[in-house]
């Protein structure tokens, strides 16, 4: 949220409305905070701004224009983000301050872009330590407008007491804030705002793979939409990819599907194609009714399935598709279309599989693992046990060839009790705890989507199967049920092998009783002076002093104790007891 939070980037302030000294021009500059209009102390124009050519004076023309040539061959990344060091030249014109009638130079400087905001910015360097580099840089002044606050090495842009500030001398920022908006609307010199960093999306592309955009534009130059009849518009085969000759879209080239004939007048298609936000931002809608084509989907349907439950994605889905997704969402929405605010539910990222060296896989690094080289080496289902077991989905995890290899061996562990024939007719009670407790584990874990540990769950009871040397029927279907969804090739063949059917996917989810989850007995180790020196079965619900008795009459035990006063005694429920003596 706070990613899709910045992207957007709402903020709430002011316009603040300045005259140029000398002329009838204004403009306008937004600011977060108005009431640090007192320590305006310049004014940065962008190098497109309109007004530079006509308030640069003749002294300063040449540098200028030098300077916004220059400013045209950097990419807007290079002049933001990657803009460390600031640079700028003076046009030679002053801006009036609203608020106190002082003249203030007109600056320009690259980092500030024609088409975010304004197109200008009010430089306040005690207040901002960007306009506070860049009037240190160019020694211009810095105007204190805080009480007690030292700006000789940066700029304070926190809470304080206004001073130096006309009317609004005493008051703390919130006050300021409004006192100024008041004022700044009483004197029609400015107005509340509320800005976004968000802009506008280019739509189209200037490619072939992407949707058709189902447009025609007739000889007349009309803008005809196809009728419904017409859609679904399709790409046309085409044996050439390229752009055309003159630069245009490849579908320029399918000169038969370009032109097209409309109530008698010649036409000829939009070229661009869509991008892959319109297909991507919408799918899982059409998911819900795949062969509907009067509509998207029955509304039933959607009324029915949607939300989305789940999005799994990494990071980088956050600001891009998610946030796009729910755009469409909304627009669909808003058209009746979709009944709901949200698509989806809950957003989930997963970890990243890093290189065995712990960084992240790469060409240039020599340490990326091919899955198909895994998958014939070793089988898909031991490449999907081995991604689910490595750790917490969430988290990233540095690859292991140790690891696959012994994927590989539990699964041929688990196939060969099908395989030999382990299983039998008869019940296996002995199994009951094990098997109970790994259908429940297993069942929330996956509902939390900690496969790691439902994993862990399910060797448990394999290893608990080969120490009886055999399992019931019924408890290993179940087992196979509940293996199926992390290796489903190997289970499908299993539950053909044990039940003689198909089809494991429609076969209902195993159930467990909970009253077998509950252990009888346990196996409690015992430890003097913190060294193990034996074991000794208790009931599960025996109370810790009855657990101290039956570790003290351990013949192991009573040698060590023999003699020594028992200084104290330390019970783990169902694991150890530990015995502290001198």
């Amino acid at each position: 949220k706070e990613m899709q939070r910045n992207w957007i980037g709402k903020s709430t302030g002011a316009d603040i409305t300045m005259k140029i000294k000398d002329t009838n021009l204004e403009f306008t500059v937004y600011t977060t905070r108005p009431d640090t209009a007192f320590g305006i102390s310049f004014i940065v124009f962008s190098p497109e701004h309109p007004f530079v050519d006509q308030i640069t004076t003749p002294e300063h023309k040449d540098e200028v224009h030098a300077y916004q040539a220059e400013a045209a061959k950097k990419s807007e990344l290079a002049r933001t983000d990657l803009n460390k060091e600031k640079t700028g030249v003076f046009t030679g014109s002053y801006a009036i301050n609203p608020v106190n009638g002082r003249l203030v130079p007109i600056w320009i400087s690259d980092y500030v872009l024609a088409n975010y905001g304004t197109g200008a910015v009010m430089g306040v360097p005690a207040g901002d330590q960007r306009d506070w580099d860049f009037a240190t840089k160019f020694g211009l002044e810095i105007i204190p407008f805080m009480k007690d606050v030292d700006i000789s090495q940066g700029a304070y842009a926190g809470e304080g007491i206004h001073a130096n500030s006309g009317f609004l001398d005493g008051l703390n920022v919130e006050e300021s804030k409004k006192a100024m908006l008041d004022w700044l609307v009483e004197h029609h010199c400015g107005e509340p705002k509320v800005q976004y960093k968000l802009r506008d999306w280019l739509f189209s592309r200037q490619r072939y793979w992407g949707e058709p955009i189902p447009i025609v534009r007739m000889d007349d130059g009309t803008l005809r939409a196809l009728q419904d009849s017409d859609l679904p518009l399709e790409l046309p085969a085409v044996d050439n990819y390229q752009p055309s000759e003159d630069g245009e879209s490849p579908l320029a080239n399918a000169k038969d599907w370009l032109n097209v004939t409309i109530d008698g007048q010649h036409g000829v298609r939009e070229t661009n194609t869509m991008p892959q936000w319109a297909g991507s931002c919408w799918y899982y809608l059409r998911y819900l009714d795949p062969h509907n084509d009067k509509a998207l989907a029955d509304p039933q349907l959607i009324r029915h399935w949607m939300p989305v439950d789940l999005y799994i994605g990494g990071a980088e889905h956050a600001v891009l598709h998610l946030l796009y997704a729910r755009f469409w969402y909304k627009v669909l929405r808003d058209c009746g279309v979709v009944f709901n605010d949200e698509p989806f539910q809950k957003l989930y990222h997963q970890g990243m599989i890093l290189g065995e060296n712990g960084v992240k896989m790469s060409k240039s690094l020599g340490n990326v693992v091919n899955p198909d080289d895994l998958v014939k080496s070793h089988g898909a289902d031991a490449l999907r046990l081995y991604e689910m077991f490595m750790g917490p989905l969430n988290a990233s995890k540095p690859w292991s060839s140790k690891g696959m290899d012994g994927a590989r061996r539990w699964l041929d562990r688990v196939y060969r009790v099908a395989e030999a024939g382990m299983y039998t007719d008869e019940p296996t009670p002995e199994l009951d705890y094990s098997y109970n407790v790994m259908v429940k584990k297993v069942t929330e874990d996956y509902d939390s989507l900690a496969f790691n540990t439902a994993i862990s769950q399910m060797m448990v009871f394999i290893n608990d199967v080969y120490k009886l040397g055999r399992v019931s029927k019924d408890m290993l279907e179940g087992f196979i049920k509940i293996l199926s969804p992390i290796v489903p090739h190997i289970c499908e063949e299993m539950w053909q092998m044990v039940t003689g059917k198909t089809g494991i996917s429609y076969e209902p989810w195993p159930s467990f009783d909970e009253s077998k989850t509950q252990m009888n007995e346990v196996t409690m180790a015992v430890q003097v002076n913190g060294k193990m020196r034996g074991t000794f079965t208790a009931s599960a619900d025996a109370s810790d002093e009855e657990l101290t008795e039956a570790a003290k009459q351990v013949e192991s035990v009573q040698r060590q104790i023999e003699g020594k006063t028992i200084r104290k005694v330390i019970v783990v429920k169902h694991k150890i007891v530990n015995i502290i003596a001198n």
